[in-house]
């Protein structure tokens, strides 16, 4: 996926003047609370996971004396994953001017419709309690720091809010994280596989989960994987024009609609897609139904089950079935 909302615009409109004013005060008092007990900042985690439980204390609150980056992700994402790792790595390199909290999407499904994420990885930001996205998708390194340093900047200029510099091998000690256990031959399987994709190896991706689920037919992370390559391997090549030209002049051609489906969810335009095939189950029957309504599950797979725009395209899907 492309990196959109690359960039801090919008910042000032969600910096109210109130709330920067209150943020600075507060930043100011807690900087005069350390300075009078002659103290140093305590050093706390500069990574952390939170829940809906703890979102108020490690992000709401602690915003008010540090940007606060909030990276959603799913265990199934693989760019998410990887995604947080480098998040995490700059953590340090940044010595505390930004924490970074990290919440996994299915367990956490009330920040992630709040935040109103449209897939993963996403990343936001928080400051003085007031929330703004940052970019969405995979994304270069640099293009990753230029935007915390435009947060950071932001942050100091309109909120007051410098975070303490700290040792990231202190840091690193109060977050105590246990050491990784060693990986299983199925999770380098996966691995393997997810490098595949990410290289652009689609007939290799595709093989290797494959490999996977003959082991493990129930492996979640293989089958959307396997979904994920074998969609991009049908959009390879497809001229976006000739294919939505096909599907509006035959709206009763089945391959055409599967096509189309395919580009509108790849281009990010999923409800459309999701819309697109119930309609040509509706249209459809015998084995052309079955086809399109095979297809929409899998492109149900590609999105994750749990999206609320899953659930809406299923509850459609059974009107029409049903």
């Amino acid at each position: 996926m492309q990196p959109r909302n690359m960039s801090m615009s919008g910042v000032v409109d969600l910096a109210a003047l109130k709330a920067a004013s209150e943020a600075k005060a507060k930043a100011e008092q807690a900087r005069a609370q350390r300075q009078d007990a002659g103290t140093a900042p305590a050093a706390s985690p500069l990574v952390i996971e939170v829940t809906e439980a703890t979102f108020e204390s490690d992000v709401l609150q602690r915003s008010a004396e540090v940007p606060v980056v909030i990276s959603f992700w799913a265990d199934q994402a693989e760019q998410s994953k990887q995604l947080n790792a480098v998040l995490e790595r700059l953590t340090g390199e940044y010595r505390g001017r930004f924490v970074l909290a990290t919440a996994e999407v299915y367990a956490n499904q009330t920040l992630f419709q709040q935040f109103g994420v449209q897939g993963v990885p996403a990343v936001f930001a928080v400051l003085a309690g007031q929330a703004m996205p940052l970019f969405q998708g995979a994304a270069p390194e640099d293009q990753i720091t230029e935007v915390l340093d435009q947060l950071i900047s932001v942050a100091e200029e309109r909120f007051g809010i410098i975070g303490p510099e700290v040792d990231p091998g202190e840091a690193a000690q109060a977050q105590a994280a246990p050491p990784p256990r060693p990986a299983t031959p199925q999770e380098l399987a996966l691995s393997a596989a997810h490098e595949a994709l990410d290289a652009g190896d689609l007939g290799g991706a595709i093989q290797a989960y494959k490999n996977v689920l003959s082991d493990e037919p129930a492996n979640v992370e293989a089958k959307l994987g396997l979904a994920q390559a074998e969609l991009l391997r049908r959009v390879q090549g497809a001229d976006p024009k000739a294919v939505r030209e096909a599907a509006a002049n035959a709206p009763g051609d089945v391959a055409a609609q599967l096509a189309a489906a395919d580009l509108e969810l790849v281009g990010g335009h999923v409800e459309d897609a999701f819309g697109r095939l119930v309609d040509a189950v509706r249209r459809t029957a015998g084995e052309d139904r079955e086809t399109v309504r095979l297809r929409l599950l899998e492109l149900f797979e590609v999105i994750g089950p749990d999206d609320p725009r899953v659930v809406t395209a299923r509850t459609a899907l059974a009107r029409v079935l049903f």
